[in-house]
């Protein structure tokens, strides 16, 4: 295969904008919100976040596909290398996708994976001049068109997108000494690996699932896509939950849901953040961390109630990037500390999360 022989396709934006590419994933048409993603490395993890759910993702960095898609190896009931078990993007656009991968883990080509999943993929589009034009409109929906194959456009911030993403039944990993009750909004893998290398038992739960039946040490609410106002069932969860002492540590939509049950808010950012790039500061000190993130909302620091703070602030706009309560072992992070690409300067966060079980514990 090679791009001599690959069909033409047609990204159309809300306003009209067309972009012509060429195909090298699955061949449909298919419509989404488009979005750009800053990060130089860690595509194979972008492609499987479930945060990405409902969005056409358009990578800046010029050069995709070099390293392949990686091996599907199992560890812990888990593939290895990836960040869930399919592919959650729309459709994927590039500038210039490269033919040859090599890599020590690569599998098979990107745009294999991509056809194996079902999920578009063309390049040979302006991703700059693409950007620069989200960046001063806001992110926009659009639609990736083959040939006369029309589709509809199509706005997933309108739908429950966690409900989608979520497991629909009750898994347990490990067999760690601290009982970790992990509400799957899109959880990442990583995440659970996180844990796990910290001697916990993960029980992971459905987005809607009734936290007060489980017995558990500590909560984490994962991150997911889409609108937290839409989590009613979670937030009701919450609602219940920070009632109690017990420590919960939140990540990405997880920070959005634990606001809105403590009572604050959340609004739509204009094109959101989304790269392994973003620097953050702790407030109240100079310690500032470079971060992943990928979230299109954000909390509203000004409706925090009085028994809660912000915890980290984003240095580039000044946006909520995580809160904690003022008395109880309750924090989050709009941030990953995760983050398989990297960086993974706020890693230390899970260490807190698990000395603060253990202090609640009496260990």
């Amino acid at each position: 295969m090679n791009s001599l022989t690959t069909r033409k396709a047609k990204l159309i934006l809300e306003d009209d904008t067309i972009l012509e590419g060429k195909s090298f994933g699955y061949e449909k048409s298919v419509s989404g919100e488009v979005v750009f993603n800053t990060a130089m490395t860690g595509y194979p993890e972008s492609l499987t976040d479930p945060s990405y759910k409902g969005q056409i993702l358009v990578l800046t960095y010029p050069l995709i596909g070099n390293y392949g898609a990686p091996h599907k190896e199992m560890e812990n009931d888990l593939l290895k290398f990836h960040e869930s078990n399919r592919i959650h993007i729309q459709a994927l656009v590039v500038s210039d996708y490269s033919f040859r991968y090599s890599h020590w883990n690569a599998q098979d080509s990107l745009a294999q994976w991509l056809k194996d999943n079902k999920v578009p993929g063309i390049f040979g589009i302006d991703t700059r001049a693409l950007t620069k034009k989200l960046r001063e409109k806001g992110t926009m929906l659009g639609k990736i068109v083959f040939g006369e194959e029309e589709v509809d456009f199509y706005d997933p911030s309108l739908e429950n997108l966690v409900a989608q993403v979520s497991c629909t039944k009750k898994h347990v990993y490990g067999k760690g000494k601290y009982k970790i009750l992990l509400v799957d909004c899109g959880v990442k893998y990583n995440i659970i690996r996180y844990l796990l290398q910290r001697d916990t038992t993960v029980i992971r739960v459905p987005w809607n699932h009734p936290i007060h039946t489980e017995a558990y040490d500590g909560l984490f609410i994962s991150n997911g896509p889409g609108n937290p106002k839409l989590c009613l069932d979670t937030i009701d969860n919450l609602n219940r939950a920070i009632k109690q002492d017990t420590p919960i540590f939140g990540i990405c939509l997880g920070n959005q849901l634990l606001s809105l049950a403590s009572g604050a808010d959340t609004y739509k950012l204009k094109y959101g953040h989304r790269s392994h790039n973003q620097p953050v500061l702790k407030v109240g000190t100079d310690k500032a961390y470079i971060t992943a993130q990928n979230h299109g909302y954000a909390v509203d620091n000004n409706t925090l109630p009085g028994d809660w703070e912000p915890l980290f602030i984003n240095i580039n706009d000044n946006t909520n990037e995580g809160m904690r309560h003022k008395t109880k072992p309750f924090f989050s992070t709009q941030f990953h500390p995760e983050a398989s690409g990297g960086p993974t300067d706020t890693a230390y966060l899970f260490d807190v999360f698990v000395d603060a079980i253990a202090k609640y514990k009496g260990d």
